[in-house]
């Protein structure tokens, strides 16, 4: 399942992980953030205790989109070891997320 990061709990959840870390930016009234929402969410649990999945509204957390520039919604980022290793911008088939992840775990 994915965690809510939010611009409180940023720093502590991924910076700080010991796991890869992949970061869903995406908001309510996206449409193409609701295609890939579901699919976050199942990466979530097929790698539970691998990699720390988590999502970022932001609408609401305006700090932690602003600091990795993010413009088009859905991005997904991927930290390994407290730095991005992979950008991943607009809706994808699960795949090639999945093969993103592998490639930094």
């Amino acid at each position: 399942m994915a965690l809510e990061i939010t611009d409180a709990n940023f720093e502590e959840i991924v910076l700080k992980s010991d796991k890869p870390v992949v970061l869903d930016f995406w908001a309510v009234w996206c449409g193409p953030c609701r295609m890939v929402g579901p699919i976050v969410e199942e990466i979530g649990k097929d790698y539970e205790g691998k990699a720390v999945v988590g999502k970022v509204d932001v609408d609401s957390n305006p700090d932690i989109s602003s600091k990795f520039g993010i413009r088009n919604i859905p991005t997904i980022l991927f930290f390994k070891n407290g730095e991005i290793a992979d950008k991943q911008v607009g809706a994808v088939p699960k795949q090639v997320l999945v093969n993103k992840l592998e490639a930094v775990l």
